[in-house]
């Protein structure tokens, strides 16, 4: 007999048929006519269901009776109607094969709630809480809604390089990679470490974003995108920063910033929609036990078409809003999420792009906009978080982006290929990056980023 998921179990009609299901338990109560009721959950759903064994079973006495939380079995038995509320169905067991026992006195996932912060000292155990396991299934169905997206439009998927010698964002939080002996490190002349010796005869770090690499994919197949992992060696412990993430990148050849902002709409919509439509159980508990707005928020951001505004246009409003902000508005200083939240939130009130930011607080490679002051940048604000996606078009003038290589300080040799793309055949083309983590923690409500991926990496913290 083959097994059959849980979740599949409660919606099936066919009552009197013979099931087979494996999970663990999660509760179990004895009754004093010889019953006794198991709730098992085997991670497809976050409802469990119930198992009811009798104490005729052959191991209900040396077995059953000693079963508790954390143990997992093999249930085969009937299908019947739930007579009780909140469940349609449940199995009568006829036999039950226990697997790994589970010592109740110190097992740490007891029916209770646990805090956030314990669980990340457990992070091993917790997806086996509802929390966690709700966390984890609509991580895999926005995976799942985000190629789906990008593939029906014909958009290929690039693996860009992990290991890289090129720091994309220019801010020098990288992580070094090398098989130098760090006890007895070479040196040249000029008292530097000797790259030469290392394992790639240079400096190399993790990746901070895989945008360079596959513009020279865009700029060969048109519409590309990546979506893989990305290291910054940031020194900041917040609720919303990682020291490993996962990006998603689409970049499209032979398009302006109007089609960049264009994508970046229907892609978050697309998403959206999959996640209300796929994962209404874990939804509904994030809903009710996590954030009471989530689903309110998801909905009205797929029902928006979202507003267009310029930084100029941005900063006039923040200056006349009578807000007192905790950082001062000026034009030429960034935006801090206080202000993003109250464009989008009490002004506009729905999501919003902002675009042409200042050159100067703006990556190297953006396009230079003809007032020579800003540059074609975009960033997408929504409510709760502020910005969720930012994005360019990229610069594909050669002599403009050799000259904005040479006013940041970067070498001109080490983007040598990146500035041969706007030698041969360079075109307009745009992209954006999205972190999936903070996606997945908008769509969650869960506060801390660090319990929205498996094994959160950050200052100090590198367990399991």
């Amino acid at each position: 007999m083959d097994r059959a998921k849980i979740a599949r179990i409660l919606q099936m009609e066919e009552y009197g048929s013979n099931i087979l299901l494996k999970g663990w338990i999660r509760t179990k109560r004895d009754s004093k006519g010889g019953f006794s009721f198991l709730e098992i959950n085997d991670g497809s759903t976050i409802e469990n269901i119930q198992v009811i064994a009798n104490q005729t079973l052959e191991n209900y006495q040396k077995e059953i009776l000693h079963l508790s939380t954390g143990c997992s079995v093999a249930v085969e038995g009937e299908l019947v109607s739930s007579p009780g509320k909140g469940q349609k169905n449940e199995i009568r067991a006829t036999k039950i094969k226990v697997y790994g026992w589970s010592d109740p006195e110190e097992y740490p996932l007891q029916k209770k709630r646990h805090s956030f912060e314990f669980l990340r000292q457990i992070a091993h155990l917790r997806p086996r809480t509802n929390t966690f396991g709700a966390v984890t299934r609509v991580r895999n169905a926005l995976s799942q809604a985000i190629h789906t997206f990008f593939q029906k439009r014909g958009f290929y998927y690039i693996h860009t390089p992990i290991i890289t010698g090129s720091d994309c964002e220019g801010a020098g939080e990288l992580f070094k990679v090398t098989t130098l002996n760090l006890g007895d490190l070479p040196y040249d002349q000029a008292g530097q470490i000797d790259y030469t010796q290392d394992f790639f005869g240079r400096a190399t770090s993790l990746t901070v974003s895989g945008q360079l690499e596959i513009e020279t994919y865009a700029l060969a197949l048109g519409d590309v995108y990546n979506f893989g992992p990305t290291f910054r060696a940031e020194n900041s412990n917040t609720s919303r920063h990682l020291a490993e993430f996962w990006m998603i990148e689409p970049e499209m050849a032979f398009a302006e910033l109007k089609e960049d902002m264009d994508l970046a709409e229907d892609f978050l919509k697309s998403i959206f929609t999959h996640i209300l439509d796929h994962c209404q159980s874990d939804m509904h508990f994030f809903n009710l036990r996590i954030d009471n707005t989530i689903i309110e928020t998801i909905e009205h951001i797929i029902q928006s078409t979202f507003e267009r505004i310029t930084y100029t246009e941005a900063v006039e409003i923040l200056e006349n809003s009578g807000e007192d902000f905790e950082f001062p508005v000026k034009w030429g200083v960034d935006l801090q999420s206080e202000h993003e939240r109250y464009l989008t939130e009490k002004k506009i009130k729905k999501p919003v792009f902002v675009i042409d930011y200042p050159k100067e607080i703006k990556a190297f490679y953006m396009k230079l906009n003809d007032d020579g002051r800003t540059v074609g940048a975009m960033d997408v604000l929504v409510p709760r978080v502020g910005e969720i996606i930012g994005g360019s078009q990229r610069e594909d003038n050669y002599e403009a982006l050799k000259q904005k290589i040479a006013q940041m300080g970067f070498s001109e040799k080490e983007y040598w290929w990146y500035l041969d793309l706007r030698k041969y055949g360079s075109v307009p083309h745009s992209g954006f990056g999205l972190g999936f983590e903070r996606l997945v923690q908008f769509v969650t409500g869960m506060n801390n980023i660090r319990d929205v991926i498996p094994y959160p990496r950050s200052p100090k913290s590198a367990e399991f």
